[in-house]
C-alpha cells in the first residue's frame, strides 16, 4: 500500500493566517501535536504544540512567528512502511503527504497507521500466534509455512525479528485455527524453538511440557 491511499481527510491543515490559539484547538479537536501549514496546496511545513505553548500572544498569527518547522513529508507514491519509519523516527502524530509536483495532497495519522497495521497482523481475525525462533542460516519461511499447512491451519499474516550480533531471528506467525497444539508439536519435531504461544486455547505450555519430558527419557 502507498501513502495516498491512507490519506485521512477529515484533519485539515492549517495556514499562516490561523492564530495560535485557532490551531492549538485544532491539535486538540483533533488529538494530534502536529499539523500541517499549507496556503493554497503549497505546504510550508510541519508546526507542533511544542512550537506554539510559549507563544505570549495566543492571538498572533503563525505566519508571524519564528517556527522550527519540521520538513517532514512522503509523497503520494511512497510506500506505508516510511510513514512508518518517519512516525517513529521522528515522534510525528501526522505525516503530510506531497505529490510530485511538491503539492499538499492530504496527511496519513497516527490513527490511520495503526489501524492499517492491524488490518496487516490479521489481529481482528479469530487465531492464535506462535513464535519460532530459527538461525538466519535456516530461515525458510516457505519450510515454516509448509509445516503450519500440513497441519490444516493457514498463515494470516508474519513478520521477522532480527537481534543485533546475532544469528537468530524471531519469527512471529498469525494462524487462522486457535489450538495450536499439533502446529507446535511439528514445529518441534523439525527442531524448531518455539518461544511462546499466545490465544491457544489449550495453552497450559503442555506440549512443550511433553516434549521436553520425552527428550528428558530419552537421554536417560
Amino acid at each position: 500500500m502507498i501513502a495516498k491511499e491512507l490519506l485521512a481527510d477529515v484533519i485539515p491543515p492549517v495556514k499562516t493566517s490561523d492564530s495560535v490559539q485557532q490551531v492549538l484547538d485544532r491539535m486538540g479537536e483533533f488529538r494530534v501535536s502536529h499539523l500541517p501549514i499549507v496556503n493554497d496546496v503549497q505546504f510550508l511545513g510541519l508546526v507542533s504544540d511544542a512550537d506554539l505553548i510559549e507563544a505570549t500572544d495566543y492571538s498572533t498569527a503563525i505566519g508571524g512567528l519564528s517556527l522550527s518547522l519540521t520538513n517532514a513529508f512522503l509523497y503520494d507514491v511512497q510506500h506505508v512502511y516510511d510513514a512508518i519509519r518517519l512516525f517513529s523516527e521522528l515522534k510525528l502524530s501526522v505525516v503530510p503527504v506531497l505529490d510530485a509536483t511538491h503539492n499538499y495532497l492530504g496527511l496519513i495519522s497516527l490513527q490511520t497507521i495503526v489501524e492499517h497495521m492491524a488490518t496487516l497482523t490479521s489481529v481482528k481475525d479469530p487465531g492464535g500466534i506462535i513464535v519460532v525462533e530459527i538461525s538466519n542460516r535456516s530461515n525458510s519461511l516457505a519450510h515454516i509455512s509448509q509445516i503450519v499447512e500440513s497441519n490444516n491451519a493457514q498463515i494470516l499474516s508474519s513478520y521477522v525479528q532480527s537481534f543485533p550480533d546475532s544469528t537468530r531471528l524471531e519469527v512471529t506467525l498469525k494462524v487462522n485455527v486457535s489450538d495450536m497444539s499439533a502446529i507446535v508439536a511439528s514445529f518441534l519435531r523439525y527442531d524448531y524453538t518455539v518461544k511462546a504461544t499466545y490465544n491457544d486455547i489449550k495453552n497450559n505450555d503442555t506440549t512443550l511440557d511433553r516434549y521436553d519430558q520425552l527428550m528428558n527419557y530419552l537421554s536417560l
